[in-house]
């Protein structure tokens, strides 16, 4: 059974944003989602994410534990009786928390994979890199301050917040076959910085067999950062993960100049 609510402190929120043709995306989607599509393109991202006192909601923030989490996700859109939904597809949960990785979704929505952090700030520079145990996913980026977002997909900082706000229910591939797991992130503030990325690399975006090339293109990033919230398990949803799609292969890194 999973834990319906959950309450965390988000200590580190790294957003980055990858445009990419809308075309691409929909052969990685199961049913009923579809590509949101801003300015002509497809959104895809990772989110890096540290999240302090994560604890069952009502249950003391001492009992809290710490965790460096990664998740490659798309902006997606569907349709249901009662209407139109926006949220994101997550293809791949990546997590330092052996206790999640274990229990899955007895703590928290969707399957969970053991991979190891490594993690420097200093002087409002971040630095992650992130190998999965089961050597299917890498990720490594680095981000520094910036006065502004520098985006062609959002005009500023304020419509790229109020986008992610909007899109805060997230599924993902679940335990049981032919599942997706739902968590809805719950939070009073979405506050958030521009920051620059000078090198990313993603063994999914950078997998040219999936996105060739000029078909996918590190767009921009945002930092959120001490931030309360709670995390609510949703109701899950019928939809197959598509072939061939459900691990990532490693790759080199690549900078943005």
């Amino acid at each position: 059974m999973i834990t319906r609510n959950m309450s965390s402190l988000i200590e580190r929120r790294l957003l980055v944003s990858y445009r990419i043709d809308a075309e691409r995306v929909t052969a990685l989607l199961p049913p009923p989602f579809r590509p949101q599509v801003v300015s002509g393109h497809a959104i895809g991202g990772v989110c890096f994410i540290r999240m302090s006192a994560l604890r069952p909601a009502r249950l003391p923030v001492a009992i809290g534990m710490t965790t460096e989490n990664a998740a490659h996700r798309f902006a997606v859109e569907w349709d249901d009786e009662q209407g139109r939904h926006t949220g994101v597809y997550i293809p791949r949960r990546d997590t330092s928390s052996r206790l999640t990785a274990a229990l899955g979704a007895r703590i928290f929505p969707g399957v969970h994979h053991l991979a190891r952090f490594s993690v420097t700030e200093s002087a409002g520079v971040i630095r992650i890199a992130v190998s999965s145990r089961d050597r299917a996913t890498s990720l490594s980026v680095t981000a520094v301050p910036a006065t502004e977002l520098d985006s062609s997909l959002f005009a500023g900082l304020d419509e790229a917040t109020d986008f992610f706000r909007r899109g805060a229910l997230g599924f993902s591939p679940s335990a049981a076959d032919g599942c997706l797991d739902g968590v809805q992130l719950h939070s009073t503030s979405w506050a958030a910085r521009p920051m620059t990325i000078s090198a990313m690399s993603s063994s999914l975006f950078d997998d040219t067999a999936t996105f060739p090339e000029g078909t996918c293109t590190l767009d921009s990033a945002m930092l959120m950062t001490s931030i309360p919230v709670r995390w609510s398990a949703e109701p899950a949803m019928a939809g197959r993960t598509p072939a061939g799609h459900q691990h990532h292969r490693p790759s080199p890194s690549l900078s943005r100049s």
